[in-house]
């Protein structure tokens, strides 16, 4: 059998490459978490908070439901982080269901807690599918709430940003306007909606420079555990789903430990490829699994160090 030079090169590519990616010596991570439900769910995200924290992460944020539906448990559990371990905590903040009055008094609430950083976000109507309306006296978006967030205490806020462009933008034009918006509000970076090939980051990040938008943009990654499931999501936000990963994902329905495995391979290799492309901090959509984010990390490199009782108190 002859074999072509095109071939040779890849072989010679991949032993060339390590088995994994190592690239823990400039990058940086940070994990989102959910509000629990339950005492069950209670506990499995707290052996998620403290699994994670000794790999050091920049920050962790806690998400914020539909129609600000976990209001009271989101700032429960950042209030919580902060004080008990010794990690910098964020907490998303959004437009929806309330009034500029009642939100600068949850982010006064925050900042009194020692909360220094907030994901601001327009956020999503309460009822699914229903088109997103200002809540009367409320803030109308998300650049809004940056400037009024900024007029209260100097929060370091993150942003959304879309690599496929958010449903509601007219178009790609008006997505990078809104993010600019943003941005030149006060926000210091943007964190992007989940995507599933790093050429979608890649092209997103060159629209972005080309619009003369120099902040950071951080890549939201979030490891597929359901395939079912992200495809819902990935049809609610815009996000492409490449035919392989069906493929990829075939038969394993039943099978959740193998699933937990491919996913954890696929995030790493996705990571390892925007690290190749320049990419040096990753956010990680943890959905409060600890163990498939702690072994997406130790395949980039990533190892853990002791975290001080002092630092945890």
């Amino acid at each position: 059998m002859t074999i072509s030079v095109p071939q040779l090169e890849e072989a010679r590519r991949a032993l060339d490459g390590p088995l994994y990616a190592d690239v823990a010596g400039d990058m940086d991570i940070s994990f989102e978490f959910f509000p629990p439900k339950s005492e069950k769910m209670e506990e499995q995200l707290w052996n998620a908070v403290r699994a994670l924290e000794p790999l050091g992460p920049r920050f962790v944020s806690v998400t914020y439901g539909a129609g600000g539906s976990t209001r009271e448990r989101t700032h429960a559990t950042v209030a919580r982080i902060q004080r008990e371990t010794s990690l910098a905590a964020a907490a998303h903040l959004t437009c929806v269901e309330a009034t500029r009055e009642e939100i600068d008094q949850v982010a006064r609430e925050y900042w009194a807690a020692g909360v220094r950083h907030i994901v601001a976000l327009r956020g999503d109507p309460p009822t699914q599918g229903a088109k997103y309306a200002t809540h009367p006296g409320g803030y109308e978006n998300a650049a809004a709430l940056v400037a009024g967030l900024k007029r209260l205490h100097p929060f370091e806020v993150s942003v959304a940003a879309y690599p496929e462009c958010h449903p509601d933008s007219a178009d790609d034009t008006a997505d990078l306007d809104n993010l600019r918006a943003k941005l030149d509000a006060g926000a210091t970076r943007a964190i992007t909606q989940f995507f599933h090939e790093p050429e979608t980051f890649f092209r997103y990040r060159d629209r972005v420079a080309a619009a003369g938008i120099d902040a950071e943009i951080v890549p939201g990654i979030m490891p597929v555990t359901n395939f079912a499931s992200v495809v819902r999501m990935s049809a609610m936000c815009g996000t492409a789903v490449p035919e392989w990963m069906a493929r990829l994902f075939e038969g394993l329905e039943e099978r959740p430990e193998s699933r937990q495995l491919v996913a954890a391979t696929l995030a790493a290799e996705l990571c390892r490829k925007l690290y190749a492309g320049g990419v040096r901090q990753f956010h990680f959509y943890t959905l409060n699994r600890a163990e498939l984010a702690y072994a997406i990390c130790h395949l980039l490199g990533a190892r853990a160090k002791p975290v001080t009782q002092e630092a945890a108190a």
